[in-house]
């Protein structure tokens, strides 16, 4: 084996390690337990008054029930979209439903926003 056929095997080889990384780094959120959640592990919620692929959860609604934003520069993919909000900002949306956290869910895993008020539920892909 040459020098350069060696060199031209190492790099395919960390390509090829990388782009399982690079894949999950491409989607906003991740599947866990059967339901969306962000990349610390937190539950990911839709809002039954979202339509229209908008986000109808502003002002103290959003305060409670933080948007998933995105971060950078990035394009709609496969189910994944992005919906600007009324402030202009950007937040993602899964199958048209934007996304958000819930500011009492204290750990990766905890759903307690399941169900408030007949209208959050947990986001499943």
């Amino acid at each position: 084996m040459t020098h350069s056929s060696f060199s031209l095997k190492a790099l395919l080889v960390a390509a090829a390690l990388a782009l399982p990384g690079l894949a999950f780094a491409a989607d906003p959120a991740m599947t866990k337990d059967g339901m969306l959640v962000d990349h610390n592990g937190m539950t990911l919620y839709t809002f039954d008054k979202d339509a229209g692929g908008k986000s109808m959860c502003n002002d103290t609604c959003a305060k409670n029930w933080p948007p998933l934003m995105v971060q950078g520069d990035h394009k709609n993919m496969g189910k994944w979209s992005i919906v600007t909000r009324d402030d202009g900002s950007k937040q993602w949306a899964y199958d048209g439903k934007p996304l958000y956290t819930f500011v009492k869910d204290a750990k990766a895993g905890d759903m307690a926003g399941d169900g408030m008020k007949d209208v959050w539920h947990v986001a499943k892909p």
